[in-house]
């Protein structure tokens, strides 16, 4: 794949005021970007920067969709169909923040899987390990077991692999190049042997992706684009990022 794709998970920030000058200024710098570009936005705001960015090519980005397929009795839940309603193109799924926080599983995750895949919508399944599953040598064997949670879905190339180290996630640490080559290599391999051979899966970085190492990270074999966290939130360093993407 020739074009990375770079997204930036705004988590729980954002105000009306302060998003659209955020907006503003992406559609400014990145008029010329040469790598697909998205933004996963809190979703009382989705409504708002979905009409913030038309036209600037600037893919509306969800950070969760309910396992709920349908409409019905689930209070607080948001359902794919209504992310896909409000022009949502990817959909964050299995961030080691929903993980460790609301308890969500390979089981919860495939239904979501299911319900955004059924709306038409891409779903960007993030994945890594834990220092102490890193240090003991299970992280391969982690990742690969969480990536199996795509076994058996109706992918049709709609599917984007986020591979984020839980302990690199706001920590200011980084993976080394060494180790996130052998990462993404591994996670290739499983992919074409799930996909049975026919490869068009995105595998995307994310953990302190920062301006200063960003070019090092995306020049990396088999990373095809990052998931930014903190640096998405100031225009001028998430410019620099996506630029280095070629």
């Amino acid at each position: 794949m020739n074009r990375k794709l770079i997204i930036g998970n705004w988590k729980m920030h954002g105000r009306l005021a302060r998003n659209a000058e955020l907006v503003a200024q992406l559609r400014e710098r990145l008029a010329a970007c040469a790598a697909d570009v998205g933004v996963a936005v809190p979703a009382p705001y989705l409504a708002q920067v979905a009409t913030l960015l038309e036209g600037s090519g600037i893919a509306l980005c969800a950070q969760d969709a309910s396992r709920f397929p349908v409409d019905g009795a689930y209070t607080g839940e948001t359902s794919a169909n209504m992310l896909a309603d409000l022009g949502v193109r990817y959909v964050l799924l299995g961030h080691s923040e929903r993980r460790q926080y609301f308890q969500e599983d390979e089981a919860i995750l495939r239904d979501k899987l299911a319900a955004v895949l059924d709306a038409g919508m891409t779903p960007v399944l993030c994945i890594g390990e834990t220092l102490a599953e890193r240090e003991a040598g299970r992280h391969l064997d982690v990742t690969g077991r969480q990536l199996a949670v795509l076994d058996g879905l109706a992918l049709d190339g709609r599917c984007v692999v986020a591979y984020e180290p839980v302990w690199a996630i706001g920590t200011g640490k980084v993976a080394s190049i060494g180790q996130i080559a052998e990462m993404h290599a591994h996670l290739t391999q499983k992919l074409l042997q799930t996909s049975g051979g026919s490869f068009n899966i995105r595998v995307l970085y994310g953990g302190s992706v920062k301006s200063d190492n960003a070019s090092a990270i995306l020049a990396t074999p088999g990373v095809d684009g990052a998931l930014v966290g903190g640096a998405s939130l100031d225009a001028e360093s998430f410019e620099k990022i996506c630029q280095a993407a070629g």
